[in-house]
């Protein structure tokens, strides 16, 4: 068998649905091999785009998303997707070509040491010396990646090597068990649970990956305690629960670090490092429980005392069985918090003035959409109003990146969750900087006819950075830009392009979007004005006696 056969013969062997690429000359032979396969080519327009959308493949399935390019340039622009998916603990298989390594006839034109340039960023990468080893190279890279902490993956293989004939014959497929944890780390946890007087629960990253809401809820119901989570820890738990705090979508001074800070005890369930910390932990008698797939990683802000390392639902389950169901614990304090958070954040949500306040616009989307339907976000100021803002019910509806947090992944990633998902809604909001970095990929939704919404909220700035600026004390300088006509350039791809001029349009216009067919882009307006006096006043209202 040819070389490049095989290696499609091994994708199939471990499920592989999709390949999202950007291929070049040296990928020719397995671009053939895959002309026959099951394994469907999405062909995109940039490889950021194939990347974005192979790490939001692998962060909704839990199986590593692949996706392919070329040597030199077509791998360098995969190195930003490879990060993604790596600090976001997204399983994702890179596949690049290269040139022949045996002889070669161009010098080094386009080459780079990619295997090298992939170290930082992935948790293996290698290059495939000799066909026959192809089937273990594979199956190893594909373990690699999905196992704890999951991430990406790379493969080089070169031109040579694909056209190489090999006998070598696939592995089986075998998957593991996460182990529980041990006895001792449960009844100290369980102990440090039942003396302590204001426990807080929280929700991170890693408890979004497996199936633990049922035990998570369970342990909630039962026990009475309070809960709050991190950007991407929401939707775990239903966050219409009572016992629902808020998301930590600020290091510091919103509302829910008012429960933060009164806590005696915090239940950290599924939160690494990687993720911008929800809070800041100091020498101040606060006790933190680290449970996870995977021990702490201690810096200068989280040092818990205690892990609890393995499996999550399990363990969850563990102290849930071995806790008594009736605490003496004083909620009064989080009962009043929660009410606070709970009037703060609707303040704005019937604010109809126009251009939109960012919190106007994600009451509208609320109540748009249905229990099951997913946004995608890019990143932008937009992105701290919809995790603290938006309640999911849901896990994985609300699809954002708190670890690299790059720009130019919004689109892509609601294209993948489209393409998976296609009995749900699916809406992009991206601000106009981030939507530009990748918008060619409007071209790959309209051929793909994915029916899907793009909201870019405009303000013809990079947003954040202005308000960062303005944070400083300082002028806003050099971070304005004007933007094309988008309805125009939606329309040039084929795509239904809206500009509403009002609050009540714009409503309007959301609601026939999502039930229509095509891809429908909406130009929105957005006003960032109140930002300042907002979190002003959470900083004033921090420092006040409830």
């Amino acid at each position: 068998m040819k070389a490049s056969d095989l290696f499609v013969k091994a994708l199939e062997n471990e499920g592989v649905e999709y390949i999202f690429a950007v291929p070049g000359e040296e990928n020719v032979d397995l671009l053939n091999s895959l002309k026959d396969s099951g394994i469907k080519l999405i062909l995109t327009r940039h490889e950021q785009g194939a990347g974005f959308m192979a790490a939001a493949y692998g962060r909704l399935t839990g199986k590593p998303g692949v996706c392919m390019g070329t040597l030199g340039p077509g791998a360098t622009n995969l190195v930003t997707p490879a990060a993604h998916a790596q600090l976001g603990a997204m399983p994702m298989m890179i596949i690049t070509g290269q040139k022949p390594i045996k002889t070669s006839k161009q010098a080094r034109f386009q080459i780079l040491d990619v295997v090298d340039m992939m170290q930082p960023v992935t948790k293996s990468t290698k290059q495939i010396v000799n066909g026959n080893t192809i089937p273990s190279l594979v199956r190893e890279s594909f373990r690699i990646a999905t196992e704890e902490r999951p991430g990406t993956v790379h493969l080089e293989l070169p031109e040579d090597i694909a056209r190489e004939d090999t006998d070598s014959r696939l592995f089986e497929v075998v998957g593991h068990r996460y182990p529980d944890a041990d006895e001792t780390s449960i009844r100290e946890a369980v102990e440090m649970i039942e003396r302590a007087e204001m426990p807080l629960l929280m929700i991170g990253a890693g408890a979004n990956r497996r199936d633990t809401r049922e035990a998570l809820t369970e342990f909630i119901d039962r026990t009475g305690i309070f809960f709050f989570c991190t950007q991407m820890g929401k939707g775990v738990i239903d966050e219409r629960h009572p016992q629902y705090l808020g998301t930590a979508a600020l290091s510091d001074h919103d509302f829910v670090h008012r429960a933060i800070d009164a806590a005696d005890l915090i239940l950290n369930v599924g939160h690494d490092t990687v993720e911008k910390p929800p809070f800041f932990m100091q020498h101040n008698g606060k006790k933190v429980i680290h449970l996870n797939f995977f021990p702490a990683e201690v810096d200068a802000v989280y040092f818990p005392q205690l892990n609890v390392v393995g499996d999550i639902r399990s363990s969850i389950k563990h102290i849930c069985r071995h806790i008594s169901s009736k605490t003496e614990w004083d909620s009064t304090m989080f009962e009043k918090i929660k009410k606070n958070v709970d009037s703060h954040l609707s303040k704005y949500f019937e604010d109809t003035r126009f251009p939109m306040l960012p919190q106007r616009l994600v009451n509208i989307m609320r109540d748009t959409l249905g229990e099951e339907d997913i946004i995608t976000l890019d990143n932008g100021m937009y992105k701290i109003w919809f995790a603290r803002n938006y309640k999911c019910y849901s896990p994985n509806t609300l699809l954002l990146d708190n670890a690299l947090a790059t720009m130019g992944a919004g689109l892509p990633v609601a294209m993948l969750a489209k393409l998976i998902n296609p009995g749900k809604k699916v809406v992009a909001v991206c601000g106009d900087g981030g939507f530009m970095m990748n918008s060619q990929e409007l071209e790959t939704a309209v051929r793909n006819k994915l029916d899907m919404v793009v909201i870019i909220v405009n303000d013809r700035s990079y947003g954040m950075i202005k308000w960062k600026q303005e944070d400083m004390g300082f002028d806003n300088y050099g971070l304005d830009f004007e933007n094309p006509d988008f309805v125009k350039y939606a329309e040039s791809y084929g795509a239904s392009g809206h500009r509403p001029d009002n609050d009540e349009e714009f409503r309007k216009t959301l609601g026939k979007c999502m039930n229509s067919k095509g891809v429908q882009l909406i130009d929105l307006q957005i006003d960032y004005s109140l930002n300042h006096s907002i979190l002003n006043v959470l900083i004033k209202e921090k420092t006040q006696e409830l």
